[in-house]
This record gives structure tokens, sequence and C-alpha cells, in this order.
């Protein structure tokens, strides 16, 4: 007969609750600090331009985190955004009709990671190196697609989803929590979900207790790439142009609020909830600084700075765990 232990459960909620409380901390002290220095930071139209703005890497980071919890690595979305965006926006100058394009967009971005999680699980190639060389891959792809030009003239059909509105709330955000929803019942109340924290926690251990290790991080990186489709239409249709450009930095950006949400790139280790509270952080901090005036050199700077604090504290907190 199953014990329940009380004790340990209740341990777990309340350091869930002080993590998730010093990321509320670090957020009101940063919008404290920007509300101070610029009287336009705290206004109702700035806040919405930020969260919209932050939209496409809540996307692409809520991918992310289940290839960072099961232990592996994706340096590729912003190239696969990049990609996707462009052959989306081809095919709608092509007349084809948006709900097609819509769900074309996520079958390659999820081709795309179905191509890294095939490589990495069946082929045993190392995840950082191949997601590297798909990353090259994919925005090569999008430049010689494109032959490194624009691509106008969409429709506004498809623009909406970029664009558009439900009942006054932006439909990029409206699919973001969507999206985050799911994702959090997934990875918190399924066995895919505990199967994923299994294998990120100890992957030999996992595969003697059953799990099929290679199916699941196939899965885990499909998944993330039909998100990463999502993303890239969002972006598009934001833009109202197609650049094979776009997404450079977003899988930078995208890692940097997991790891600031408590994941750890060991794995084993994160939840969609602190992602979230990490994709707010650094879209506060890109808003801040932009409506400072700061350099974008700077900007870059810190964004590397706050992603490097971000990797030390996660290997101070698994040295401590030893």
């Amino acid at each position: 007969m199953a014990v329940i232990d009380f004790p340990n459960i209740r341990k777990s909620l309340m350091a869930y609750t002080r993590k998730n409380f010093s990321l509320l901390a670090v957020l009101v002290l940063l919008s404290t600090y920007f509300s101070l220095a610029s009287p336009q930071f705290l206004t109702l139209s700035n806040i919405l331009n930020t969260i919209l703005q932050s939209s496409v890497m809540a996307i692409v980071a809520i991918g992310v985190t289940f290839i960072v919890i099961i232990g592996g690595i994706d340096l590729s979305p912003g190239a696969a955004v990049a990609l996707v965006g462009v052959l989306s926006a081809d095919m709608i100058t092509q007349g084809m009709p948006v709900f097609v394009v819509m769900i074309m967009a996520v079958l390659i971005g999820g081709a795309i990671g179905f191509f890294n999680g095939v490589s990495i699980a069946k082929l045993g190639l190392s995840p950082f190196i191949t997601t590297l060389a798909v990353m090259s891959m994919a925005r090569g792809l999008a430049m010689a697609y494109t032959n490194g030009k624009t691509i106008y003239n969409l429709s506004d059909s498809f623009n909406v989803i970029g664009n558009g509105s439900v009942f006054g709330l932006p439909i990029p955000v409206i699919l973001t929590g969507i999206l985050f929803v799911i994702a959090h019942v997934i990875l918190s109340r399924t066995v895919f979900g505990h199967q994923i924290y299994a294998i990120g926690g100890n992957r030999e251990a996992a595969y003697l207790a059953g799990i099929d290790v290679r199916k699941i991080e196939i899965i885990v990186y499909s998944l993330a790439g039909c998100l990463y489709g999502v993303a890239a239409m969002i972006l598009t249709g934001r833009l109202g142009v197609a650049l094979p450009t776009v997404g450079n930095g977003l899988e930078m950006n995208a890692l940097a609020a997991i790891v600031i949400g408590g994941a750890s790139l060991y794995g084993g280790k994160g939840n969609m909830v602190g992602t979230i509270f990490g994709v707010i952080i650094i879209g506060v901090l890109n808003n801040g600084l932009n409506l400072l005036n700061v350099s974008p050199y700077w900007t870059l700077f810190i964004q590397g700075f706050v992603i490097f604090i971000a990797l030390l504290i996660d290997v101070i907190n698994k040295n401590k765990a030893k």
C-alpha cells in the first residue's frame, strides 16, 4: 500500500513558493527601477507592448523548456523561426489558403524538431553540435530560398495572427496563454511529463525503469519544433513581412529565461511557471533598456551578462546538491 509522504510534499511546495517569490521580487525590483527612470514604463500601452513583444520568446521558451528538462539543448529555434517564416510567407504570396499555411508552418517546424530528435536520439550525436549545425543549415536555407531578400505583400488574414485581437486581447498573448496552460498540464499532470523529468534526472535509471528514452526524446524535440512554427507565424504576422534574418539571439533569450525561471541545463529540473516568469523578466529588461535609450551594443552585453549569471547560479546550485 502506497504511503503519502506529506512532509516531503509540504517541503516541495514551500520550496516552489520560495522560488517563485524570488522571481517575483526580481521582477518588482526591475519594474520599480525602470518606472522611476522612465515615466513611460508603467503606462498601459507600454505594458501591453512588452507582453506582446515577449510572446514569440515565450512560445519558443515553452518548447525549449521541455528540451532542457529532458537534459538536452537546442540552438536552432531562431533559425527555425526564420526558415518557417519565409516558407509560410511564400506560400501565402502564392495564394495558398491561410489555414493550410498555418498547418504547414507547424508541420515544417515539427519536421525541423524531428530531425534534431532523430539525430540526437537515434544517431547518438551531441545535442549541442547537432542543433548548432541545424541552426546553420536552417539559416542558410532561409537566406538561399529568398536570396537574402524580404518577402512582402502578405495577406491581412495571415497577418491577423500577429496583429489581431479578440475582446481587446492581442491574439499572440492569447495563444501564449493557451500554450502555457497546455504545456504546464503536460509537465505536471501527465505520465509523459513525469517521463521527461525522469529522463532528465537520470537517463540510465529511466531506461531501466522501462521508459522508451529515445522515443520520448524525439517527441520532445518534435513538439518544440511545432512551437517554433507557431512562433514563426506570430512574428511574421506582426512584422507584415518575412525576413530571412529574423530570430538572431532568440534561442539565447529563451535559454536565459528558462534558467532564470529555475530550470537546470543539466536536466531534470524546471517548470513552465518559472519559464514564464523568466520570459517576463527578460522582456521587462529589454523594454526598460530600450526606453532608457541604452545602446544596442550595451543591451547585448547586459543580456549576455544575465545569461552568464543565470548559468553560474545553476552550477552553484548543482554543486550544493551533490
